[in-house]
C-alpha cells in the first residue's frame, strides 16, 4: 500500500486538469518509464479542453511522450478555470477512471499547487486512488509555487532536452506566454538535478510512502 516496486509498475493512470499538465510536470519521467517499459499500460484523463485544438495537442503529446507505449487517452470538455464549481463531475470522471485501471502508480497534480483547477485533482486524486502510490507533480508558472518537493526522478540530458523540445513542438497554443519556453523547462529540470546530484531531474509530492526496510532478509 502506498509504495513502489519499479518491477511491479504495469499500469500507470495519468490525471490533468489541462492540455500540457502531464507534459510539464511528468514529460521527462514519462518518457524514461515508457521507453524502459514497452509492454506498460498507460491511462490518461485530462479534464479540460475536449473538442478544441487542445485536444489535438494532447492526443499527439502524449503519444511521443509515451511512446512506444500507446496511451489510452480522455479528455473531456469541463470548462478551464472553474472545476471547483463543478466538483462533482471532476469526482465522476476520476472515479470512472479508476474503475476501469487497476493502476500501479499515479502521476497528478500536488496539493500545494495555487491554481485552483490543479489543486482540486491534487485533493480528489488520493481520496479516489486510495491504495495506490499518487506522485504529486509541479508545473512551473508565475504564481511561484514552486516548493520542496522529497521525491526526484533523475532525467539523462538527452530525456532533459526531449521533453523540452516536445513541449514546444506540441503545444503552439501556449507559445504567446512569456515563460513557455524550453530554457524555463531546462532550468527546472537542472535546479532538482542540483537538488539530487545528477544533471537533470523531475520533482515530486506525496502524501504517504510505505517502507519494507526488512524485505530479502
Amino acid at each position: 500500500m502506498l509504495s513502489l516496486e519499479p518491477s511491479a509498475v504495469g499500469r500507470v493512470a495519468l490525471l490533468a486538469a489541462h492540455c500540457d499538465d502531464l507534459a510539464i510536470g511528468a514529460g521527462g519521467s514519462l518518457l524514461t518509464l515508457c521507453a524502459a517499459r514497452p509492454g506498460l499500460e498507460v491511462h490518461a484523463l485530462v479534464l479540460t479542453g475536449g473538442g478544441t485544438a487542445r485536444e489535438d495537442e494532447e492526443l499527439a503529446a502524449l503519444a511521443d511522450f509515451c511512446g512506444p507505449v500507446r496511451p489510452e487517452i480522455t479528455v473531456l470538455d469541463l470548462p478551464d478555470g472553474r472545476l471547483p464549481e463543478h466538483w462533482g463531475a471532476v469526482k465522476e470522471a476520476v472515479s470512472a477512471l479508476r474503475g476501469r485501471v487497476a493502476a500501479d502508480l499515479v502521476f497528478a497534480p500536488h496539493r500545494g499547487d495555487r491554481h485552483q483547477d490543479h489543486r482540486l485533482v491534487a485533493e480528489i486524486a488520493p481520496t479516489v486512488f486510495r491504495d495506490q502510490l499518487v506522485l504529486g507533480y509541479e508545473i512551473i508558472k508565475w504564481d511561484g509555487d514552486l516548493d520542496q518537493p522529497p521525491v526526484y526522478q533523475p532525467l539523462t540530458a538527452d530525456v532533459a532536452r526531449r521533453k523540452a523540445e516536445l513541449l514546444a513542438k506540441h503545444y503552439p497554443s501556449q507559445h504567446g506566454k512569456d515563460w513557455y519556453d524550453e530554457e524555463t523547462f531546462l532550468a527546472l529540470a537542472r535546479l532538482r538535478g542540483v537538488q539530487q546530484h545528477t544533471r537533470y531531474a523531475e520533482a515530486f509530492h506525496v502524501d504517504k510512502l510505505s517502507l519494507d526496510l526488512g524485505r530479502g532478509r
